[in-house]
């Protein structure tokens, strides 16, 4: 576990620069442009390259050295965060740079995570699994609660500059850290690569979940969830800045309860382990993480929100964890890197789309629909309230209550219901 809490410890001061980044660029956006599309483009942007590259990503961290691919990551996004910091200082800083800095990081950022993840199954011993993976959860979970809280005291007095130049050394940091341990690299991952031929390592992790339909049941799953995630979370900043009148302390206080929801659910797997019955973490959670999201759609005072954002936190990690740990129980070490990357592309399909139809929706069509005098206003103003806000309220409870549906129902496929009992035919 020492190489492991090395690993850790360098990724999440990455993890909390870059927090504190999307934070404060979140904050710079709105105040912009005062409109939700700009943030659901800005996660669109980032997911679409990591959706192009992920069928060769998977084939790299198989066939390279996942130490120098991780370092690779961090190097780029320091150099895009130097590039943003100096677009900003001279007043070039635009809302496009955005895009491109988000594009530039997923790509890599993804390449980082997807060598990371294939890194963990030779790093950690098999029953602790679930453990690794609760504490990755838990390091998202940390950043969430240090970074909204730090960068919001910081931006208040420095602006975007201060948070760009905290990022930048928290990069330096990471890279320190992955420069000081080894990582192990399988020789048979790399004769197995090398003996295929280049369509067929392309395919490979297709063919694979091909032979393997308890885990296609399961990717389907994350799939239609990833959608309903990704529409909800890409228009939240802007529904909770719109119903506070910009407020970005409120904005910065949810966010750092849900991160505490998330570090004592995480902190909780990792001492727990995890149900035996790891579906019923990803399926129950899930369940209860959406109603999360409803609740905080439908509360319009502070301390509900406050309330449904803790809850929510905390189940957030028990889907991923478990379904990390079924995955890595499930797929063979000297493969994990194509087949994860396979997984990544099929269950993130969606998550580029969500984003982008969620801004221009709540835009144009909700948003408009609940102001005062409208007649949905005059129907479900009730529950949502009237104004600014209200529509992507509406827009998010009816999203995330499909989600509810969509979680429970999958007790109701059996490949889904059994997929750790069985993994073929």
């Amino acid at each position: 576990m020492r190489t492991f809490l090395i690993i850790w410890l360098g990724q999440f001061a990455s993890l909390l620069g870059s927090e504190m980044t999307n934070f404060a660029i979140t904050i710079w956006a709105w105040e912009v442009t005062g409109q939700a599309t700009p943030l659901s483009f800005i996660l669109a942007v980032t997911q679409i390259p990591r959706l192009l590259i992920s069928p060769f990503a998977g084939v790299w961290v198989d066939r390279f050295n996942r130490k120098y691919l991780m370092l690779l990551g961090d190097s780029v996004a320091g150099l895009s965060t130097i590039a943003l910091l100096t677009l900003f200082l001279t007043d070039h800083l635009q809302i496009w740079h955005l895009y491109v800095s988000g594009a530039i990081n997923g790509l890599f950022g993804y390449i980082q995570g997807l060598a990371h993840s294939a890194s963990m199954t030779l790093i950690v011993a098999k029953q602790h699994y679930a453990r690794a993976s609760a504490f990755e959860s838990l390091q998202m979970s940390g950043g969430y609660i240090i970074a909204p809280a730090i960068a919001g005291a910081i931006y208040a007095f420095t602006g975007l500059s201060g948070i760009l130049t905290i990022d930048l050394a928290t990069f330096v940091f990471a890279i320190a850290t992955l420069s000081v341990i080894s990582i192990p690299q399988s020789t048979e991952r790399h004769q197995s690569v090398s003996s295929e031929m280049v369509l067929q390592q392309l395919t490979f992790g297709a063919r694979y979940l091909w032979s393997h339909p308890n885990l296609v049941a399961l990717l389907s799953f994350f799939l239609i969830s990833n959608l309903i995630d990704s529409a909800s979370f890409s228009i939240l900043p802007a529904m909770v800045l719109a119903r506070s009148g910009n407020n970005a302390a409120i904005w910065g206080t949810l966010l750092a309860f849900f991160g505490a929801g998330g570090l004592l659910g995480g902190l909780t797997i990792s001492i727990w382990g995890g149900p035996k019955r790891r579906i019923h973490g990803v399926l129950i959670a899930s369940a209860v993480w959406k109603g999360g999201l409803m609740a905080l759609a439908l509360a319009q005072q502070t301390s509900l929100k406050i309330g449904a954002a803790l809850v929510g936190g905390f189940c957030s990690p028990f889907p991923d964890s478990c379904n990390q740990a079924i995955w890595r129980d499930k797929v063979e070490p000297e493969v994990q890197g194509r087949v994860f990357a396979t997984r990544f592309l099929l269950t993130q399909l969606a998550t580029p789309l969500g984003a982008a139809i969620a801004g221009p929706l709540a835009d144009h069509v909700f948003e408009p629909a609940m102001q005062p005098g409208s007649d949905l206003a005059q129907m479900f103003g009730g529950f949502f309230g009237v104004g600014p806000g209200a529509g992507m309220a509406m827009q998010m409870t009816l999203s995330a209550s499909f989600g509810v549906l969509v979680a429970l129902g999958g007790y109701r496929v059996r490949r889904l219901r059994q997929v750790e009992i069985s993994d073929s035919g």
